[in-house]
C-alpha cells in the first residue's frame, strides 16, 4: 500500500512538473532583460508585470535564444502581449525585426499571428511604441498551433493602388460561406520605386458604407487604414461575427496607398487532432 501511494505521488509530481515546464516554455515574461535605447527603462514588479518607460521606436527586448542559438517557433500560432491598463500610445510587436503587428492607443492586448511566416529561427521579440509612453505589460506568451488553414480563392489580379488610385470589389456572394473566425488573406507587395513614399497603407471598406472591418480595428488609424510593413508579402484579418454579416450583405471594397495586391483568399480553419 505504501509503495502504491509513493508511486501515485511520483506520477502526480511528474505530471505537475511536465505542466510547469510547458507553461514556462510558453511564458515570455522572464525573457525581457534589456531595451534597445539606453535612455529607456523598465521595472519588474512583484506581481510579475513589467512597467516599460518607452521612447519612440525604442524597444523592450525579450531574448528567446536557447544555448545562444535561435529557436524554432513553427509549432506556435502566435505571440500575445496583455497590458494591465489600456495603452496610451501606438504599440507594436516585432518578431526578429521582420514580422510586425501594431495596435492603436487604448488597447489591452495585442497578438502577432505567424500565419505561415518563417519563424524557424527566432532570436528575439520586441515591444515598441511610436511615442514616449508608459506601458504596463502583464503577460507575454506563445500560443501553440492547433489548426491548419485551407485557402479559398476570392480574387486574383494585379491591383496597383498607387496614391489611392485603384482598388477592387469583392461581391457579397463571395462571402456566403464565410464564418466568424475565418481570415481574409491579402497577397501583396509594397511599391518602393518612388523614393518619396515612406509608408504603405491598406484599407478594407464594407461596400456602399463608411464602415471598415472590425477584425483589424486594433491596427487601424483614425481613417480606418492599416500600415503595411516595407517588404511585406501578406496581410491577414480575422473576421468577427459583425464582419461576416456585413460582408454577406454588402461585400468588400479594397484599396490602399502604394501597395500592389495580386490575390485575396478566405482562410478557413481545420483543427489538428
Amino acid at each position: 500500500m505504501t509503495k502504491l501511494l509513493m508511486a501515485v505521488g511520483l506520477v502526480g509530481l511528474m505530471a505537475c512538473s511536465d505542466k510547469k515546464d510547458a507553461d514556462d516554455e510558453l511564458n515570455l515574461m522572464p525573457r525581457f532583460d534589456t531595451t534597445w535605447n539606453i535612455y529607456e527603462s523598465y521595472e519588474k514588479q512583484e506581481d510579475g508585470s513589467i512597467v516599460y518607460n518607452s521612447l519612440p521606436w525604442g524597444g523592450l527586448v525579450a531574448s528567446v535564444k536557447e544555448n545562444n542559438l535561435p529557436v524554432d517557433w513553427s509549432d506556435y500560432e502566435s505571440v500575445t502581449f496583455e497590458f494591465a491598463e489600456p495603452t496610451n500610445v501606438v504599440t507594436q510587436i516585432m518578431v526578429n525585426s521582420s514580422l510586425k503587428t501594431w495596435g492603436k492607443p487604448g488597447i489591452k492586448s495585442l497578438t502577432c499571428y505567424f500565419d505561415g511566416q518563417n519563424v524557424k529561427s527566432v532570436s528575439e521579440v520586441v515591444l515598441q511604441t511610436a511615442d514616449t509612453g508608459r506601458v504596463v505589460l502583464s503577460k507575454a506568451y506563445l500560443s501553440p498551433k492547433n489548426a491548419t488553414w485551407t485557402p479559398i480563392s476570392l480574387w486574383k489580379g494585379n491591383c496597383e493602388t498607387g496614391n489611392w488610385q485603384d482598388g477592387f470589389l469583392l461581391r457579397p456572394e463571395k462571402f456566403q460561406d464565410a464564418y466568424e473566425g475565418d481570415k481574409l488573406e491579402f497577397v501583396l507587395s509594397t511599391e518602393t520605386s518612388n523614393p518619396e513614399v515612406s509608408y504603405w497603407l491598406l484599407k478594407t471598406v464594407i461596400n456602399t458604407t463608411p464602415k471598415t472591418l472590425e477584425g483589424n480595428s486594433n491596427e487601424q488609424n483614425p481613417w480606418g487604414c492599416v500600415q503595411i510593413s516595407k517588404g511585406a508579402t501578406v496581410y491577414r484579418i480575422i473576421l468577427t461575427a459583425n464582419d461576416v454579416v456585413n460582408l454577406r450583405e454588402h461585400g468588400l471594397f479594397v484599396n490602399g496607398y502604394y501597395i500592389n495586391i495580386t490575390q485575396c483568399n478566405l482562410l478557413q480553419k481545420e483543427y489538428l487532432e
